[in-house]
């Protein structure tokens, strides 16, 4: 089995074949394409790999093991249920870069050395930026640009760290860099953990995220929510397993997503703020490093993609029908998009950690890790993002977009492939949640670790929860609508000085290139007028070929043909060169 066989490839040869198609066919072919890309990934057998030498360098560019056969099947099934969500769409450019996106995620996952990786990591980058370009939203193109410009720096963090230990060690080949709970690489592990921090979201590099997701097109989002950061996890778990300083980090964005979602009005812009703080949970599962904690993180982003664009489905739908996305535009939806409703619904109760649901089966074991590694107060706080989840997006968002008063807003009719698409990502996340083993027979158990997600004590200590926080909802109903509001985050800090930085550089290069302007009128009015023609500049001094008769008419130029010297002088000073040139080298030359 060689490259053909690679799921990455198998999206990216859909992809490029796709433009040349027309739509009927493009959409045949987009659904077949990445079929067969998640066929591919789950026949891919452990210890299967494709390695090529390419400038005296050993490039792994493809193995499997489990890690990245649990990654490789998620993204490949990710990638179909967006392409049956995008049926509908006639755009010869967005498909084939979601296509693109897609299958350098999955050659990240499937690397085998950091080149490689890094290579699938800006094709990503570049697909993706195409994504949102496309969003054809007003602020789409300023927040595409922003997006990319935050990407390239995480991209020249990564590289500069892949070269530093590279320097150091000689050795490519994609491990782990924690030695002894330590980094054993010095400065190149820093550098590509800020790098990949930025891919992850973890504050205060996540602005891109709820800045650029919202202003791609409802079909654009789905696939966004689903590569970008899950394998920037599937490398923390890669590469850096019990850092303990992503503990923190991941409780932070754990708290940091659901405060604002909180104060968010738009529901793709909350809903984006809920993948930060959904990935603080897997965050923290690699800081914490036991064998528990690794597979709750990988359990987590493998649930977390089926149930989060299962959301983003229905609020692309939404969106779709109504033209609208704010909180305060919306209401009373239910009764004209019940399948919406009920569907959206399943990926609310996934997402709270309700029992039978995908998400209790994943999230639980983060949490449970935190518990058995001695970290009381990590549990504490991630319970507490628990019932923030569960308020603002298991309730608030439902509610007030399909529950509440009647907004009055005309709806659509939605194309049934929506439909279809939410229902695989339903079923997939009502299936894992009633029978976890399936998934769980796919992690590494090497650590002896066993979990159990349905023990009396976990199933009534859910409950409890859940309807705590459903009283409190009810109560507090009145106070938590949506209020039109402008949330400003981390990414103010770099965007109002960064603007004022390129148009004060412009204005200096614009002053600049006016004086190098002038500068040059100058000296062609005065210099270069003679210059240009010599025959002008020496007539008057009757330094000319046609001798002191010779006149040159005013204004008249130089004609090389008229005014050259008689072959005779060239052939003169062609000799005279040769002479010298001679004399030199026998030496008899001064």
């Amino acid at each position: 089995m060689g490259v053909t066989h690679h799921p990455g490839a198998l999206l990216l040869a859909t992809a490029f074949m796709l433009p040349f198609l027309p739509h009927a066919l493009r959409r045949l072919l987009q659904v077949f394409g990445s079929f067969l890309a998640i066929v591919a990934a789950f026949n891919l057998p452990y210890g299967r790999s494709f390695s090529e030498t390419f400038m005296g360098l050993h490039l792994v560019m493809f193995h499997v093991d489990w890690l990245s056969h649990v990654f490789g099947i998620i993204l490949a099934l990710a990638a179909f249920i967006g392409c049956v969500y995008a049926w509908h769409l006639d755009d010869r450019l967005e498909t084939p870069a979601c296509l693109v996106y897609a299958g350098g995620a999955l050659g990240v996952v499937y690397a085998g050395d950091w080149f490689t990786l890094l290579f699938c990591w800006e094709v990503m980058a570049l697909a993706s930026l195409v994504v949102v370009w496309r969003g054809g939203r007003p602020g789409s193109p300023s927040a595409g640009l922003r997006y990319v410009l935050v990407h390239a720096c995480g991209g020249l963090l990564f590289f500069t760290g892949i070269l530093i230990l590279y320097s150091q060690t000689f050795d490519l080949s994609v491990r782990s860099l924690v030695e002894n709970g330590t980094s054993g690489v010095g400065i190149a592990f820093w550098f590509i953990l800020l790098g990949v921090s930025i891919n992850a979201a973890i504050p205060p590099f996540h602005a891109w995220l709820p800045d650029a997701y919202p202003e791609a097109s409802v079909t654009g989002t789905i696939f966004l929510s689903a590569f970008t950061t899950k394998t920037a996890v599937y490398v923390l778990v890669r590469v850096f397993p019990g850092t303990e300083i992503l503990i923190w980090a991941g409780v932070v964005m754990a708290l940091y997503g659901v405060v604002f979602a909180v104060l968010e009005n738009d529901i793709r812009r909350l809903l984006a703020y809920h993948i930060v703080s959904q990935v603080g949970y897997m965050v923290v599962g690699v800081g914490i490093g036991t064998t528990l904690s690794l597979n709750g993180t990988v359990s987590h982003a493998f649930c977390h993609i089926l149930y989060k664009s299962l959301l983003l489905m229905g609020a692309g739908a939404v969106l779709y029908s109504t033209g609208r996305s704010k909180l305060t535009e919306l209401g009373g939806l239910g009764k004209r998009m019940p399948l919406v409703l009920l569907l959206y619904a399943v990926g609310a109760c996934s997402i709270s950690g309700v029992p039978l649901f995908n998400g209790f089966i994943s999230k639980s074991m983060v949490i449970s890790g935190a518990s058995q590694a001695g970290w009381p107060w990590v549990e504490i706080l991630l319970l507490l993002a628990s019932i923030g989840t569960f308020l603002h997006t298991g309730l608030k968002l439902l509610y007030f977009t399909f529950l509440g008063e009647d907004c009055g807003a005309e709806a659509r009719e939605i194309p049934q492939n929506m439909i279809i698409a939410m229902g695989i990502g339903a079923t997939y996340c009502t299936l894992l949640g009633i029978h976890p083993a399936w998934l769980y027979s796919r992690l590494d158990w090497a650590g002896g670790a066993v979990y159990h997600p349905f023990s009396p004590d976990r199933l009534i200590f859910s409950i409890q929860l859940l309807t705590g926080t459903a009283v409190g909802f009810w109560v507090l109903i009145s106070k938590l609508g949506g209020e039109a509001t402008v949330t400003i985050d981390t990414d103010w800090l770099y965007r109002r000085p960064l603007r004022w930085a390129v148009s004060w550089t412009v204005v200096r290069v614009a002053d600049a290139g006016l004086l190098i302007n002038m500068i040059s009128i100058v000296l062609k009015n005065a210099v270069w007028s003679h210059l240009a023609n010599p025959v002008r500049f020496l007539a008057p001094l009757g330094l000319h070929p046609g001798g002191s008769s010779y006149e040159v008419a005013p204004g008249e130029d130089f004609d090389s043909d008229r005014d050259r010297f008689p072959i005779a002088v060239n052939i003169l000073w062609m000799l005279a060169i040769a002479v010298v040139a001679l004399g030199y080298l026998m030496g008899v030359a001064p």
